[in-house]
């Protein structure tokens, strides 16, 4: 996409997503996400996790958008959004297996036009490769390259893209030609291309938006989202499975979207299985609510609905604010070793942003609760 096709996004969508506005912040995001990706890209090396990390630059913007004044700033207030999480994210990755260190052995398979079928056909294989060549490009050509082949191989559009100058962007391409061979160039350049995010990046985002703050917040929101098809359930009497279907869908996305990142890359063993036992409960939490409320559509009166309600809310605020801070303590712990003054500004903003997103569920899903039973006559 041009940058000038960028701008104009910016600058006719951001408004409107400053006021809370999903789908024009998602138009956004669609404009942006292959210039974010490459920076996260160039930073970590490695592909999953750079698409982890964008996602995160644009769920941190969106938290934040108020503050920011003139649209013109947006995109480089991103690109530094996403360096910061990137970097944030190797010290945090203490244990983190660098690539092989025989990197010339590495290029040297990549550029082998007859490779080893059995070493070639694993994909695991191919992203080692490409960060061994990251890591052999000079650190101010990684952006630049990544971002050369991802935007169709234009330099100007790179410069407008990083706010470089394009002479500065043609010399910066001309030092990493000078240190990987021309044909490895080319093959590189195709596993960028096919690594770039494209809708399914998209839609993630989009999907995590209804989640943007911490994982606490996050879910307790999900109970007022659940909440508007208890609404419609109440009101109609139809739509039953539909409505369940979505809560239930909304619900694991939520959460899957909250911690998958901890799932992937865990600090020890005990918190993956801390968190994948996390993301049970919550689940069977999430359908139980969903299931529950559809079979309450026909129950008169109102105090079944409402305990219910209240039951959910509660279980969800206890297993995000007290089970998974417990979980992820050790995380925590080494993060502030490793960054103390970042590691607390961030947790500090976490905890902050926290409370203000479990508050804003708690009163929007009890809102939801009695506008739907006073809709269906069972309150008034």
């Amino acid at each position: 996409m041009s940058t000038d096709v960028v701008e104009s996004l910016i600058h006719a969508h951001l408004p409107a997503a400053a006021r809370g506005d999903r789908e024009a912040y998602g138009r956004i995001v669609a404009g942006c996400q292959g210039t974010v990706a490459s920076i996260a890209l160039a930073i970590v090396r490695d592909v999953p996790a750079s698409e982890d990390v964008a996602q995160e630059a644009f769920l941190s913007a969106w938290q934040n958008l108020r503050r920011l004044k003139n649209p013109d700033s947006f995109l480089p207030w991103l690109r530094q959004i996403t360096r910061n999480l990137a970097r944030d994210h190797l010290r945090a990755q203490a244990r983190r297996r660098e690539p092989g260190g025989d990197v010339e052995g590495l290029l040297a398979q990549v550029a082998d036009p007859h490779p080893q079928p059995c070493e070639r056909a694993v994909e695991h294989e191919e992203h080692e490769i490409a960060a061994a060549v990251i890591d052999s490009l000079p650190a101010e050509s990684r952006e630049v390259l990544l971002l050369y082949y991802r935007e169709g191989q234009n330099s100007r559009q790179v410069a407008g893209l990083l706010g470089l100058q394009d002479a500065a962007v043609r010399k910066r391409l001309q030092r990493a030609r000078e240190r990987v061979r021309g044909e490895l160039l080319e093959r590189l350049g195709k596993f960028f291309r096919s690594t770039a995010p494209g809708l399914a990046f998209t839609t993630a985002v989009a999907t995590a938006l209804t989640i943007a703050a911490p994982p606490a917040a996050a879910a307790t929101a999900l109970g007022a989202g659940a909440l508007g098809g208890a609404k419609g359930l109440a009101k109609l009497g139809l739509g039953a499975f539909g409505a369940a279907a979505a809560g239930i869908l909304g619900g694991l996305m939520g959460l899957w979207f909250g911690v998958r990142r901890y799932v992937r890359e865990p600090f020890d063993e005990r918190e993956r299985r801390g968190v994948l036992l996390y993301v049970a409960v919550g689940a069977l939490l999430v359908i139980g609510f969903s299931v529950g409320i559809n079979l309450l559509a026909r129950v008169p009166g109102w105090v079944p609905h409402l305990a219910l309600t209240l039951g959910f809310m509660v279980g969800i605020t206890l297993l995000c604010s007290v089970w998974l801070p417990r979980v992820l303590a050790p995380r925590r712990a080494r993060e502030r070793e490793l960054d103390p003054v970042g590691a607390a500004r961030r947790q500090a903003r976490e905890r902050r942003n926290g409370r203000i997103g479990a508050i804003a569920g708690l009163v929007l899903g009890s809102a939801g609760l009695v506008l739907g039973l006073w809709l269906s006559g069972r309150m008034g």
